[in-house]
């Protein structure tokens, strides 16, 4: 299952983006290091069900009328704070906490109205693209450090004759958890000396920076998009590759609003229609959130988490059923299941991320739109459904 790791400054926002993507109790407050202990929760990326292709919707459990929930993990982890790789306040804990996710998801404050600790200030008198290069250089140092204490080992092997080099530290980056794809373009975009004696901290950081870059990619979540100033998410989006306007208050106010019975709203809806009685605050307040969703197309939370998936790490939806007919599992229970893979997955990557035993007694595979034997080699699409032959059962 992917992970989605929230980081941040303390106060920015992320323990509430927290509980407005996942509906489950997490510590929020208007003070650093709110988050001691790693949040861990169930979210859900957005896409459309296979199920709008057929005359009848599905009726899983995670499809809203065509609107399709694909589980996600979230994980809120503590502030970060400058200095934070050197463990200041809570920062190793966080980093390595962090270092399980896919995707960082970076919480900005972009109102500016914390400072560079999470302290609350005057909105507006903090630049808030002091946060974006100091969560970026945090990491990087973080890895470096990782890097340099593990660096002896490289400068004892290179006594050897046969010493290589170049495999030797692919050895320690995999290590680290980076694939040999991505070791190798890491080091094809880095110059460094041919001896590990030579080399100094500057070469570590630029090597630590290259691979974090590939192997823990980042989206920018602009919070607090109901008091954000023009001129600061325009600068966000310029400094940043991916930026997302959210309101996190925003969100968990129509989440639970919606959990109650008061609204009708899907995550990730570009509007909501009152159905329940409401007191004249909550009304203007949820009328206020409804003015930012006109502006950025609703809150911004299920987009960020949408982004993290489907641009960042490239996946695609598939769905295994056994009944290519009924598009159902044994049970007639129709598109039961929902699976995120890479991009240029193939059947038998399906057939082992049903299970490993169906992976191991894979025989072929069937495109259920078509009806179809596919080649073992087709590379699986968006949405598709497919029935996977196996020996196991």
């Amino acid at each position: 299952m992917n992970s989605l790791g929230l980081a941040g400054k303390p106060n920015a926002g992320k323990s509430t983006f927290f509980s407005a993507a996942t509906l489950a109790e997490a510590d929020v407050g208007n003070y650093p290091f709110t988050t001691i202990d790693p949040n861990r929760g169930m979210s859900h990326v957005r896409t459309d069900c296979p199920c709008l292709d057929r005359e009848e919707r599905c009726g899983n459990e995670h499809c809203r009328g065509g609107k399709r929930y694909v589980p996600v993990e979230l994980l809120d982890v503590a502030g970060l704070v400058p200095g934070a790789h050197e463990g200041r306040g809570l920062g190793n804990q966080f980093l390595d906490a962090l270092s399980t996710a896919d995707v960082v998801c970076n919480v900005v404050d972009a109102s500016g109205g914390t400072n560079a600790e999470g302290e609350p200030i005057e909105a507006g008198t903090y630049d808030p693209l002091e946060d974006l290069a100091f969560v970026e250089r945090e990491l990087d140092l973080w890895l470096a450090d990782i890097v340099s204490r593990n660096w002896e080992s490289l400068e004892r092997g290179s006594r050897a004759p046969d010493f290589d080099f170049d495999a030797a530290l692919t050895e320690l980056l995999v290590d680290f958890g980076a694939t040999r794809g991505e070791v190798a373009a890491t080091l094809r975009n880095v110059e460094y000396p041919a001896d590990p004696k030579a080399w100094d901290e500057a070469d570590k950081e630029a090597l630590a920076s290259e691979l974090r870059a590939r192997t823990l990619p980042i989206v920018v979540i602009a919070n607090k998009a109901d008091v954000v100033s023009e001129e600061n998410l325009a600068a966000l989006r310029e400094a940043a590759e991916r930026v997302v306007p959210a309101t996190a208050e925003g969100e968990l106010a129509l989440r639970r609003a919606a959990d109650s019975g008061v609204l009708a709203y899907d995550p990730g809806d570009g509007d909501f229609e009152i159905s329940g009685e409401l007191t004249a605050e909550q009304e203007r307040g949820l009328e206020r959130v409804r003015e930012v969703m006109a502006e950025w197309g609703g809150t911004g939370v299920q987009e960020a988490m949408n982004v993290a998936v489907y641009d960042l790490l490239d996946d695609i939806t598939v769905y295994p059923v056994e009944n290519e007919t009924r598009w159902s599992d044994g049970s007639g229970t129709v598109l039961p299941d929902a699976h995120l893979l890479p991009r240029g997955s193939t059947p038998k990557d399906l057939a082992y991320a049903v299970h490993s035993d169906i992976g191991d007694g894979y025989v072929h595979a069937v495109n259920a739109r078509s009806g179809r034997r596919i080649a073992d080699s087709y590379e699986l699409k968006e949405g598709d459904v497919i029935k996977i032959v196996s020996t196991a059962k």
